[in-house]
């Protein structure tokens, strides 16, 4: 039950509930046997013929019983219509019985309802609070696809298999020893046979259910993969239409799809025999509990009268159901535990780079930020290798090389989207692992080379900088970004939504708009990684006037595709393999005849 460690633990947070739940379905059952209990009178009041009634009440060879014959006794009194009159009571009895059965019934599902939606609420939160605490390098080894399968599909089975058959993790188990306690005063004999035979029931049920868990668990991974492969055919649907390979994109989704429709057949034929099964072995033992019985009651072998023989019976065939509903949520279980151990295994993924609640608040950038050896390795490849970098306030260093030199690294070092694996990163003189993360990342901006937007209005999208800007400020912050002409032109202007990801506007709008957003948020530290190299050249101007009037008294770190935006750089890093290779301005680079002027002529050249 380890697997379900995580669940119980939500479950502790709700004991007094689940008390109530217990006692809920615990008078529950009670009521349910008592009103079977009801069959006994009634089979005597039947079957006796002209007996008396005050002599049928009186008759019992179970003292147990004698309380429920004397109570109906002395409602029956000693009218000459008694066994009419014992035959509504037992009618009304059962009625009334039956009534608070399915009262409580109703209450313990009024009780645990919303635990078990809390619990899956709980669990979905958790699991995106994880994702967004994890560190970058994560999600460059996860297919996006399989992630979103297991925030989505995973939880809800989870939420079906796991958490919905919560209730019968409490009320079968406690059904079942309550009805045995039940049969075994009515008969200790005939309670002790059946338990020999209820172990060969859960053996059989434990065995068809036991490979459930694997087979879910591929189902999981062909859903990850059906996912993987939408998220990409939506991204890409204008390469996969100019170079005509919608089939075999299509191929390529049906083999999965068709892979997934045969396993979850194979799932479904065994998780569904469950429940005929167990109603059929609980028929089987109660045919074998019927001869037994009978024959032992026809050699009187035992005292047993036949209303209390019946009333056995009929309370046995109470076990059948509980037991067809255990069997159920076993499978369902085991079923959900491959999806559980898909969640915990994001869950459980250590976090890398995280927060330090009691570290220190940086409020402002006064002095450097200074990389002292820095090293940075991902899964034993080296990234960096013995970085000795100071980068003075106010100046702007620009990082170039070839693809792969590490440049990207570099930068992201600073916000700590990674942590380094050897050396140190200090902000004024102090060790950014010492800051408060929220505080660190509140002195910088990052500017993307793609620009990432989100499904909102233009307005949201540059307030996510400054949360409750004002208006003006927002349009203060477009304006320095270039961007507030185009805005206004819009229907809406700034109340304009952008679509998914920006999709209504063009590449040079959308950039405009994440400069605007890191206007409006006014750091000290600006991150630019390759903001203009995929834009064309109106556009490029436009959105590298909007970054130098951003970049005005502020401390930058670029990363530079097109070289002839860096000539002005305070100074040039040159990064080949992980390491520094040439560093100093543009004319001092130039003069080297080093690296960084081969990559220069190359690009005059094109």
């Amino acid at each position: 039950m380890k697997k379900y460690s995580r669940v119980f633990k939500y479950l502790n947070g709700y004991k007094r509930r689940i008390g109530l739940y217990f006692l809920c379905i615990f008078l529950s059952v009670i009521f349910s046997i008592v009103s079977v209990g009801m069959l006994m009178p009634f089979l005597d009041l039947i079957f006796k013929g002209n007996t008396g009634a005050s002599e049928l009440v009186k008759s019992t060879s179970n003292p147990v019983l004698k309380f429920v014959r004397d109570m109906l006794l002395d409602m029956i009194g000693s009218s000459s219509n008694g066994k009419l009159k014992a035959l509504a009571i037992i009618c009304i009895l059962i009625l009334i019985f039956i009534f608070l059965k399915n009262l409580f019934l109703y209450f313990s599902f009024y009780v645990l309802n919303p635990v078990k939606n809390e619990i899956s609420n709980k669990l979905r939160a958790e699991l995106y609070e994880k994702i967004l605490k994890l560190p970058i390098g994560y999600f460059t080894e996860k297919r996006k696809g399989d992630l979103m399968s297991r925030i989505t599909n995973d939880l809800s089975e989870v939420e079906n298999s796991v958490v919905g058959t919560l209730e019968g993790w409490i009320r079968d188990p406690l059904t079942i020893i309550i009805v045995l306690g039940s049969l075994f005063i009515l008969s200790p004999q005939l309670t002790l046979f059946l338990l020999l035979l209820l172990p060969v029931m859960g053996f059989v049920i434990g065995r068809v259910s036991r490979s459930l868990k694997r087979q879910s668990q591929d189902v999981a991974i062909k859903y990850g993969q059906s996912v993987s492969i939408l998220d990409e055919t939506l991204s890409g649907l204008r390469v996969i239409k100019a170079f005509n390979i919608e089939r075999l994109l299509q191929n390529k989704f049906l083999d999965v799809n068709e892979s997934l429709l045969k396993t979850k057949n194979k799932i479904s034929f065994r998780r569904d025999l469950a429940s005929p099964m167990s109603e059929f072995l609980g028929v089987v033992i109660f045919s074998v509990i019927l001869w037994f019985g009978g024959r032992l009651i026809l050699k009187n072998e035992i005292s047993l009268e036949a209303s209390v023989f019946l009333t056995y019976l009929a309370l046995f065939y109470n076990i059948i159901t509980p037991a067809k509903s255990l069997s159920t949520s076993f499978s369902n279980m085991q079923k959900g535990s491959a999806a559980i151990s898909r969640i915990e295994e994001v869950l459980s993924t250590p976090v890398t780079v995280d927060d330090n609640p009691q570290g220190k608040k940086i409020s402002a950038f006064n002095d450097c930020i200074e990389f002292r050896n820095v090293s940075f390795a991902y899964d034993e490849h080296v990234i960096l290798d013995g970085i000795n970098l100071v980068i003075e306030k106010g100046k702007t260093i620009a990082l170039v090389g070839s693809s792969g030199a590490g440049k990207s690294t570099l930068a992201d070092l600073i916000p700590r989207f990674h942590d380094v694996s050897s050396g140190e990163l200090l902000i004024d003189g102090i060790n950014i692992k010492e800051y408060s993360l929220h505080s660190l990342r509140k002195l910088m901006s990052i500017v993307t080379q793609e620009p990432i937007l989100f499904n909102d209005t233009i307005a949201s999208n540059i307030e996510l900088g400054h949360e409750g800007a004002g208006r003006e400020e927002i349009i203060q912050a477009a304006k320095i970004a270039n961007a507030h002409n185009f805005i206004i032109q819009k229907e809406q202007g700034y109340d304009t939504n952008i679509g998914d990801r920006g999709s209504k506007l063009s590449g040079g709008e959308r950039q405009r708009l994440t400069i605007a957003r890191a206007v409006l948020k006014n750091p000290p530290i600006l991150i630019l990684d390759e903001a203009t190299s995929s834009l064309d050249t109106e556009s490029e101007r436009l959105v590298q006037d909007a970054i130098n009037n951003m970049m005005q008294n502020r401390t930058s770190i670029v990363i530079a595709h097109r070289l002839s935006t860096i000539r002005n750089a305070n100074e040039i890093i040159v990064l080949q393999k992980g390491k520094i290779v040439e560093r100093g301005t543009h004319e001092q680079l130039m003069n080297e005849d080093g690296f960084y002027k081969k990559l220069v002529e190359m690009q005059e050249v094109r």
